[in-house]
């Protein structure tokens, strides 16, 4: 299955909408390239909406993980939104949540970029108590 990205803006940071899956390939490779290509023209906040992404490998999760330091190291950031069930608790067991700040609201992950803005981060927490409730 063939990975779309599109690209929008919102208040100034780049969002990129992915479907697909983040797999082992062009898949990755295409994410991978995308950001650096924003990072080289500037654009070193990015969100990365991945509402429409079933499933990530693990080249998957070091891709994202190649990103999220491409862009640290040019003073930016990389965040999460709308992750998958699946994804994130693939996150949690890989303990890739201390790296990555995951968001459920598109508006909330904008802020997150603005220090004087509050902002409701995903809470781990909760989620692994209502996985457990159910």
């Amino acid at each position: 299955m063939a990975l779309d990205i599109q690209q929008r803006e919102r208040e100034g940071i780049v969002i990129l909408d992915v479907s697909g899956r983040l797999t082992v390939g062009e898949n990755v490779s295409g994410v991978r390239e995308k950001i650096q290509a924003l990072s080289d023209s500037g654009s070193h906040n990015i969100i990365l909406n991945l509402a429409e992404v079933d499933y990530i490998d693990s080249t998957g999760l070091g891709g994202l993980v190649i990103s999220f330091t491409t862009l640290k190291k040019a003073g930016g950031s990389l965040k999460l939104l709308n992750a998958s069930r699946r994804n994130i608790e693939l996150l949690i067991l890989t303990n890739l949540t201390t790296v990555f700040e995951i968001f459920d609201d598109e508006q909330d992950a904008v802020n997150s970029f603005f220090p004087n803005r509050q902002i409701k981060k995903f809470d781990i927490l909760d989620f692994v108590q209502e996985q457990g409730g159910s």
